[in-house]
């Protein structure tokens, strides 16, 4: 297990620098609010950010090292959120969601190991998975020409970066464009980078306590959201980009990751799909077996966000949400075309596959489970009320 320095490319470092703009500076402020609920102070946070970047760097540099493939482990962000409301509602305090951490990763190993989670997966028709991924993705990509309003001459330079770069230097069109982009911005005085802390973080060990209120209130609804919002397009994203992994392993992985880690602030660690699209897609290598270059480089940074929590923080939030909203949305255009052009070539699924799409781009959020699992779902049962026929006794 060792980096070939041939597969080494400035595409896949900076699709793996993307990976991490965009997924961290999208969901840390929910991540923060949630510890905040929970009763955590500045030492605890910054020891979830220490626990959360380590368990999401090294389950993604090992494992792509090892496949040479892309392995993209992430924290649940749907899960962030659950913790914060149901924290605020219930008066959990911090030992007792350590319990309820603990209780969900049990759960999330118990999955990987019996390989649960993989069949259920693997009875997905492959244009509902590729719908379900397009959904997912196509938010990033409205909300990049959205952020036209609010900030119209930086996006618009940072779309014409991109559609110039596409047709000079496809493979440094992303690259480019983040160049534009951070150029203009600091032209502009609008990086607020400020007085950075430097320093390690040192990580904070919380007893765990277990109670079955927590339990019911945080471990499941936990376990249920990082696996249904998380974990379910995780694996489309796999799929969609045309990667053979050990499903259950990497579940497995992440389960036992959370078990080492939930002491110190990783509630949950999962397969991504957002970031994951960035690092699997072709703007990372034209060469597919090239590509887990990107989420090594993205797990290594992971890495150096635990280490140097604050400072690294300081960095990334210094960007303005417009910058990082468009370079999000631009990097992921070629993915939600390949999503939805697999999803919709084949005509037995097209309907299903589209209505997969539409209800997963919807948002819709019931009893706390997100848009994913619905969109699944909804796309699974017109699949069956069109293709379903009875057996006729011979």
């Amino acid at each position: 297990m060792q980096i070939r320095p041939s597969d080494m490319s400035l595409s896949a470092f900076v699709a793996g620098f993307v990976a991490v703009l965009v997924g961290f500076t999208s969901s840390v402020a929910i991540v923060f609010s949630a510890a905040q609920a929970l009763g955590a102070g500045p030492a605890e946070i910054s020891s979830w950010m220490w626990a959360l970047g380590l368990g999401m760097g090294l389950c993604s540099v090992l494992p792509s090292l090892w496949l040479r493939q892309p392995v993209m482990i992430a924290w649940s962000t749907p899960g962030a959120a659950v913790l914060a409301t149901a924290a605020a509602a219930g008066g959990f305090h911090l030992p007792e969601a350590v319990g309820a951490f603990l209780v969900s990763a049990a759960l999330v190993t118990l999955f990987g190991v019996t390989g649960w989670f993989e069949r259920l997966m693997g009875r997905i028709p492959m244009p509902i998975a590729s719908a379900l991924l397009a959904g997912v993705l196509a938010r990033f990509g409205l909300d990049a020409f959205i952020a036209l309003k609010s900030s119209f001459a930086l996006v618009l330079l940072m779309l014409a970066a991109y559609l110039v770069g596409r047709r000079l230097w496809p493979r440094y069109a992303v690259p480019g464009v983040l160049l534009a982009g951070t150029a203009f911005a600091a032209l502009q005085g609008q990086l607020h980078l400020g007085a950075v802390p430097l320093g390690l973080t040192m990580p904070v060990f919380t007893a765990p306590v277990f109670t079955l209120p927590a339990i019911v209130s945080l471990a499941l609804p936990l376990f249920v959201v990082t696996m249904a919002s998380q974990n379910l397009p995780g694996v489309a994203a796999i799929r969609a980009a045309g990667y053979d992994m050990p499903i259950s392993k990497l579940i497995t992985l992440t389960g036992l990751a959370t078990l080492l880690l939930a002491p110190f602030g990783a509630f949950a660690l999962n397969l991504s799909a957002i970031t994951a699209a960035i690092c699997m897609g072709r703007e990372a290598h034209e060469d597919k077996n090239r590509r887990y270059m990107a989420a090594v480089a993205c797990g290594l940074i992971y890495c150096v966000i635990g280490l140097f929590g604050a400072a690294v923080t300081g960095v990334l939030t210094a960007f303005p949400r417009e910058l990082v909203v468009a370079i999000g949305g631009f990097a992921l255009l070629g993915s939600i075309g390949t999503g939805l052009a697999a999803a919709l070539k084949e005509d037995a699924h097209r309907e299903a596959a589209l209505i997969t799409f539409l209800v997963t781009l919807s948002g819709l959020s019931l009893w706390g489970i997100g848009s994913a699992f619905w969109g699944v779902a909804a796309g699974a049962l017109a699949l069956f009320v069109q293709q379903w026929r009875p057996r006729i006794a011979a």
